[in-house]
Parts: C-alpha cells; sequence; structure tokens
C-alpha cells in the first residue's frame, strides 16, 4: 500500500506534477557539486529526488528549497533523523522516507501545512508526535514495517486522512479513540492483535476497509 513517488531512469529526466525530476543516482553518496547542480533543477521542477545515495542525513543545502519543493524522495538511505529544520519546507505535499532508520519525528513535522502523502515505511519508529495532527492536509501515511507496539493515537485526530498503513508492525490492541479516526482505510495485516475493539472502530466515521490479516 506504500505510495512511493516516480522515478526516472539512471541519467534522464522524468516528468512528474508538470515538471523535470532532478535525480541523483549515486549509492556511493552525491557530492556537495552534485547536491547542488540538482537542487538548482529542483528550483524549476519542485521535485527533488535523492533515492538510495546512502546520505546519512538531510544534505544541508536543501534548506536553499524551504518554499519551493513540493516532493522529496529521500527513501534507501541510512538518514537516522530528521533535522527541524523539516518544518520548514512549508510547500511539501509529498514526503517520502522509507527503508532509512529514523526512531523518530522531530515535533516540527506537525508545521507541514500543505503535506498530503508521508511515506515512512520500513523504519524503526515506535511512536509520533501529537504534533502531527498539525499535517491538516495529509491523507495518506504509511507506516508499515515499523516498530509499532502500540497503535500512534495521533492519527485518529488527522482530520483530512484518508488512508492509514500500520501493517507489519507488533500492535496488540486497539485504543478507544480509534473510533474518532476519519480514514476510510485501515491496514493492519501481521500485527499481533488479539481482539478488535469492535465498538470503537463501528463508531469510526468513515472507515469502509479494516485489513487484519495474519494476526
Amino acid at each position: 500500500m506504500g505510495n512511493e513517488s516516480s522515478k526516472a531512469p539512471k541519467g534522464s529526466s522524468g516528468k512528474s506534477g508538470g515538471g523535470v525530476a532532478s535525480t541523483l543516482g549515486l549509492r556511493s553518496g552525491p557530492s556537495q557539486s552534485t547536491v547542488q547542480r540538482h537542487i538548482e533543477n529542483a528550483r524549476k521542477s519542485r521535485i527533488l529526488q535523492l533515492k538510495g545515495c546512502g546520505l546519512k542525513s538531510m544534505p544541508p543545502a536543501l534548506n536553499e528549497l524551504y518554499e519551493v519543493i513540493r516532493n522529496l524522495e529521500l527513501s534507501q538511505n541510512k538518514i537516522k533523523e530528521l533535522p527541524l529544520e523539516i518544518g520548514c519546507f512549508t510547500a511539501l505535499k509529498q514526503l517520502h522516507l522509507s527503508e532509512n532508520v529514523l526512531t523518530h519525528l522531530p515535533d516540527e513535522i506537525g508545521s507541514l501545512k500543505n503535506l498530503e502523502i508521508l511515506n515512512l515505511q520500513s523504519n524503526k519508529l515506535s511512536s509520533l508526535p501529537d504534533s502531527i495532527v498539525g499535517c491538516t492536509s495529509l491523507k495518506t501515511l504509511n507506516l508499515s514495517s515499523n516498530s509499532f507496539t502500540r497503535f500512534p493515537v495521533p492519527t485518529c485526530h488527522l482530520m483530512s486522512l484518508e488512508t492509514l498503513n500500520l501493517a507489519q508492525n507488533t500492535i496488540e490492541e486497539l485504543p478507544d479513540d480509534v473510533s474518532s479516526i476519519n480514514a476510510s482505510e485501515l491496514n493492519l495485516n501481521q500485527n499481533r492483535l488479539n481482539f478488535l475493539n469492535a465498538d470503537a472502530l463501528t463508531k469510526a466515521p468513515h472507515l469502509k476497509i479494516l485489513r487484519v490479516e495474519e494476526n
């Protein structure tokens, strides 16, 4: 159920969102000049792909794109934490961080008012900051293959949420707060649920699809 941004072949350009994606295919880690060159291209396309570059952190040079970048692809890297400056990327609509080693998100993530897609699949997250409710435009949240042992309650208060993927975690029970979840699709496949909180689930106003296989 993950939402991956479109990829351009190495050495070529791909179109997405009306612009040409700026792509790095350097798995050994991009040089500063290479990052800078692609950042310049991203000023026009508003799309920057740094997938599989061996990055351990977000390049500081990305700060030049605070109010410009709309789609940021940082999947398949080795990023351990996001800088506090992530909250300054106020134009972001898509943020892809799957297959990194994130253990937490900064409170500043809640400043991304325009964010619609957040892909955090295959990290090491076990909780979410309460501030994430500030992501008032967030529609798709992928938290599959992380380290959640408890259902992340802040997700129940995301006002625009449509799809929540929590598959392949170790969640054992659902809190009463799930009655407030706005998502129409909830994926809880491959967790450790002993029982479903049916009373709460039936009160969820928009829930239509519930996946609970292999629990």
